[in-house]
């Protein structure tokens, strides 16, 4: 490429001040011809007086660093909207303030961009207490259909690339009324999916921490954002394998606040929708007492998956 776009990475960021410039170093470190600027957001916390300077220490004039507070709806989601609205570049990232880019992301990224997509994502390298597993998608081209049919882990939120006249244009935002501003991420792959294919390079570009994430344990949200994502998009119902995946999601977060009957029927949902449905057995096996969720999930963590 002879004309590189401009590009402005948003950073949300809620008390985690050594992780969060670990995530920026990552991308102040980036290998990028083009113009690049950062925002980092606080979001439900105070920047500390003087922060703007400090992280400014050592950068050069394409590489401005930012500090704004989040004032939209509380959360992840109103967090990156602040960020998308606060940057005027052509292009727009985002990047967790626990997880990093690794080199040669940003680059690659925007040349698989291309003059069609909306939205680029990477593969991902996950960590989970010091073990590493790569996760692949296998393909170079998202559809809405695959979208329907699993989550695609591997396409994380600090992957995103967008072009940002498509997030002030058809669209749109971040869903801000996602419960807990979790499966905001589903959705907007969903929405974006559904208006073009998504541009995807399949190599681990983005190291993302599964230890200590702020929803982790959160059950009752997990289960109603699960539930928003199925009313916002209920085509997902229409896909055996996918509508299956969620049913016995939420089936296993009932199981894991103690809601044996809920837990059970949403596993029989699940079984009907796909018998081979593995979450519906995990779910009844929780249910029973045999086996506890944080269990399953630390297991499955280790090997970079997730229930």
């Amino acid at each position: 490429m002879t004309d590189w776009p401009s590009v402005g990475v948003v950073i949300p960021t809620h008390d985690r001040p050594q992780q969060m410039r670990a995530a920026l170093r990552s991308v102040l470190t980036q290998f990028y011809p083009g113009e690049l600027e950062v925002v980092v957001v606080f979001d439900r916390a105070k920047p500390s007086p003087g922060l703007e300077d400090e992280l400014n220490e050592g950068t050069d004039i394409k590489r401005p660093v930012r500090v704004v507070r989040n004032e939209r709806t509380p959360g992840l989601a109103g967090a990156r909207n602040t960020g998308i609205t606060a940057v005027e570049t052509d292009l727009v990232a985002f990047l967790d303030d626990d997880d990093e880019w690794l080199p040669g992301k940003l680059a690659a990224q925007v040349a698989a961009l291309g003059t069609e997509a909306e939205l680029c994502t990477t593969a991902i390298e996950v960590d989970y207490r010091g073990r590493r597993n790569a996760r692949l998608a296998q393909k170079s081209t998202v559809r809405h259909v695959d979208l329907l049919r699993s989550r695609m882990m591997m396409l994380h939120s600090s992957t995103f690339l967008f072009r940002r006249s498509a997030l002030l244009g058809g669209l749109g935002l971040v869903a801000e009324d996602a419960p807990g501003s979790q499966n905001e991420d589903w959705d907007m792959l969903l929405r974006a999916s559904r208006r073009r294919p998504i541009a995807h390079v399949d190599i681990p570009y983005a190291l993302v921490n599964w230890a200590g994430s702020h929803f982790e344990t959160r059950w009752d949200t997990k289960i109603s954002s699960l539930r928003w994502i199925l009313d916002r998009h209920p085509e997902i119902h229409g896909s055996p394998e996918g509508a299956a995946r969620v049913y016995g999601q939420i089936a296993c977060w009932h199981a894991a606040i103690g809601d044996r009957k809920e837990a059970l029927r949403w596993a029989l949902r699940a079984t009907k929708a796909n018998p081979g449905e593995p979450r519906a057995a995990v779910a009844a096996a929780a249910a029973a007492g045999i086996v506890g969720v944080p269990a399953v999930m630390a297991a499955l963590h280790r090997r970079g998956r997730g229930i």
